[in-house]
């Protein structure tokens, strides 16, 4: 069994598709970001950086040991599940190199600049031009490495891995960042054979089924989920905002 701690946003889609396409027996624990649920103790033990998703495995493989094994960051967790599954991952070192290469890339740039313009986007006040710009303009500029990438190939290692997994939660929701597709031909025919897939499809419905969570939530309504400072995490200064 595994403990699966999500929160409907294309950063918890990533490990949803690969519980799903593995079929893995786990329980989700849904986050309640806006009330502040990822800054408690039992949570902050698996995931320090109190960010979801994260995962505490209670069956890890052997070599862990015999204690639950705790995981966060999505591009760890996808890696420690494909090597437990021995699935969506290549098995030979070249293939490794490449998966490796590819979560990095999509952990240290399409997600952080995607979730830059996503807030931008849809919870910054009014009158942030230069940053929603500059953030669309990096944007773009992944989904121009994307598009390179998938010249001569269906998908980023070739064949279907975590490396799609990883990427396609923030190019799904391309249209409601305010970007087209259109000049990203490979990209939008990769996002629709992923999107066809039926595990990314029950994600799909199951971020639909959450997604209530999430509405009503900006910079200016809500101090926990929003404007985060050390207080958050040490409980000092304004740390009652939480």
């Amino acid at each position: 069994m595994i403990d699966f701690y999500y929160a409907p946003t294309p950063n918890g889609w990533k490990v949803a598709i690969m519980l799903e396409e593995c079929g893995l027996d786990h329980e989700l624990h849904l986050l309640r970001l806006g009330e502040g649920d990822q800054f408690k103790p039992a949570f902050l033990a698996i995931s320090p950086n109190a960010k979801m998703p994260a995962i505490l495995d209670h069956d890890p493989p052997t070599a862990y040991g015999s204690e639950p094994v705790p995981v966060f960051e999505s591009g760890a967790i996808l890696f420690y599940l494909a090597e437990k599954t021995g699935r969506f991952m290549p098995a030979d070192a070249r293939g490794r190199k490449e998966a490796l290469e590819w979560l990095f890339w999509q952990s240290a740039n399409q997600g952080p600049l995607a979730g830059q313009l996503s807030h931008f986007v849809n919870y910054a006040p009014e009158g942030q031009d230069y940053a929603r710009a500059r953030y669309a303009g990096e944007y773009e500029r992944n989904l121009a490495v994307l598009e390179r990438r998938l010249a001569d190939r269906d998908f980023i290692l070739g064949d279907y891995s975590i490396a799609d997994m990883i990427a396609f939660p923030w190019v799904f929701i391309a249209k409601p960042l305010g970007v087209s597709l259109d000049a990203f031909p490979r990209v939008a025919d990769w996002r629709g054979r992923l999107k066809d897939r039926p595990a990314i499809q029950r994600v799909i419905e199951q971020h639909k089924a959450f997604q209530a969570d999430m509405r009503n939530q900006n910079s200016g309504t809500n101090k926990v989920l929003f404007n985060q400072t050390a207080a958050h995490l040490l409980g000092i200064g304004k740390g009652d905002d939480r």
